[in-house]
């Protein structure tokens, strides 16, 4: 099974402020939806909490929330104690590519595990004020490759890249 960590990120490391994003990209919206539909998507408890209710949990995917509290219950979806216990209920469903969609925490665990395969960054061209953040990572362990971008427009209030980094192996 593949795993790809999918993100919108600032120039300055910014994916979001108070739970929330911060901005309207909605082609990139469009291209989140249309990559992760029918595959499992696995997020921290916050960024599920942050998807507004009428939108939780996410349509067409199987919804894995990854939450240290036992009792946490997650209508929909999946609730699981670590990252390798997500990982594994995606494979035991013999999911093909399973998504990592957040948040901070979530993303920097997965790739210091090793876990994440390719990841799908879109880059924002803007400097937003946030406090959650794309880790850093070591660009030469990639190989880069850039899929899509889009102006600023009535859509999208920046521009962006797409770019798919994938794990050197």
């Amino acid at each position: 099974m593949r795993v790809t960590s999918i993100a919108a990120v600032a120039t300055n490391g910014v994916i979001g402020k108070d739970n929330d994003l911060v901005w309207r990209l909605r082609d990139d919206m469009r291209f989140f939806m249309d990559t992760t539909k029918g595959h499992h998507v696995i997020m921290g408890r916050r960024n599920f909490e942050s998807i507004p209710a009428k939108y939780r949990p996410l349509a067409d995917r199987p919804n894995i929330v990854i939450s240290r509290n036992p009792d946490y219950a997650a209508p929909g979806a999946t609730v699981v104690a670590s990252l390798e216990a997500a990982l594994e209920v995606a494979r035991n469903a013999g999911e093909v590519e399973a998504f990592i969609i957040g948040g901070g925490q979530i993303y920097q665990l997965a790739l210091e595990a090793g876990a994440v395969d390719r990841q799908l960054l879109t880059h924002v061209q803007a400097e937003p004020e946030g406090d959650a953040f794309y880790p850093a990572f070591e660009e030469s362990d990639w190989i880069a490759e850039r899929i899509g971008g889009q102006e600023a427009d009535e859509r999208n209030e920046h521009g962006f890249e797409i770019w798919a980094y994938t794990r050197r192996r």
